[in-house]
């Protein structure tokens, strides 16, 4: 939209306010793809003025230098790339698999797969992985422009055709990995999923290029009406491997109990894409969560539009809007 956008009272009501690590990154990597003119990007900061230009693509490389989320950094650049002048190429180093983020599988095996019924042209490659503390991940992405997006209407779960998953640990034992999927398994097919798989992975001790220990499980369910649903767990110390896999089995067995096809995390995220996109997208989700109120009235406000929602927060809704079909000049 080339609109200049003040932000303020950022993160002001946390216990350590403004801006962190992965917040300061992701701007900068915005400004930068866009070539933007920026004030107030720095750790702690709460005000920010943000006014860009056209994104342009090209080859990019940022390092968030903490175990700070990667997938925050993907979430900020993703939109506006998929509007860029040229193909966008990024590198971004720091955590894939930490607290309060979507683990880096969740965005490629749930996020990316609906995206790209909008048209959305991109594929991700987890090189390192990376966990709090020491960080040290590594994710390559590229995203292609496209002309628009299309709308997205799924309101239908349909019936879950299979349960795919990737349980892994780092410079951990195998057994870790082993024992957070069976665990999940188990908990699936006493559910009646017998259609459940989930791949380990694991390195030998000497071939573990990793910085820091670290575990976790992503699990998404595939359906007949062409929705993901996902969910995770992540391993912590003193925390079993079986706790892990129950956890995400749990967490994927309530987002299936509430039979809608967008899972509780996807809603938010998809907010910035609908409302771009060329026509009525109308969407169910698991639950009207907090996370995606707020993305519809930043959203509505960016782009004078407005959304329809229909339930009550912390509750199963529909959302609805009419795109304001933001086409690409490629």
């Amino acid at each position: 939209m080339n609109k200049p956008v003040k932000i303020y009272n950022i993160r002001a009501k946390r216990s350590d306010p403004g801006l962190k690590a992965q917040h300061a990154t992701a701007i900068n990597a915005l400004a930068k793809i866009t070539q933007a003119k920026v004030t107030g990007v720095e750790i702690g900061s709460r005000t920010i003025t943000f006014q860009p230009d056209k994104p342009q693509g090209g080859s990019f490389k940022f390092d968030i230098g903490t175990a700070g989320s990667i997938s925050m950094v993907l979430q900020t650049i993703m939109p506006c790339s998929a509007f860029a002048q040229s193909t966008t190429r990024l590198e971004i180093i720091g955590g894939t698999d930490v607290a309060w983020s979507p683990p880096i599988d969740y965005i490629k095996n749930v996020t990316l797969p609906i995206l790209m019924k909008m048209g959305y042209n991109s594929e991700f490659l987890l090189v390192r992985r990376g966990h709090y503390p020491r960080g040290g991940g590594q994710v390559r992405a590229v995203i292609n422009p496209v002309k628009k997006l299309s709308p997205l209407n799924l309101t239908e779960r349909g019936e879950i055709l299979s349960i795919k998953g990737i349980s892994h640990a780092v410079r951990l034992p195998q057994h870790v990995a082993q024992r957070q999927s069976d665990s999940a398994q188990n908990k699936l097919r006493k559910a009646g999923f017998k259609d459940v798989e989930i791949r380990l992975e694991w390195y030998e001790q000497g071939k573990d290029h990793h910085l820091g220990p670290g575990s976790g499980v992503v699990l998404w369910a595939e359906t007949d009406s062409g929705s993901v649903i996902g969910a995770d767990a992540l391993g912590e110390r003193g925390k079993p491997a079986e706790k892990v896999g129950e956890e995400v089995a749990d967490k994927l067995l309530k987002e299936i109990e509430r039979d809608a096809p967008i899972d509780s995390h996807l809603g938010d995220m998809l907010i910035p894409y609908l409302a771009v996109a060329d026509g009525r997208s109308e969407i169910k989700v698991t639950e009207l969560t907090l996370h995606l109120i707020s993305n519809i009235s930043v959203t509505e406000k960016i782009l004078n539009i407005k959304f329809d929602v229909t339930g009550k927060e912390g509750e199963s809704g529909i959302v609805s809007v009419d795109g304001i079909n933001l086409k690409n000049s490629i």
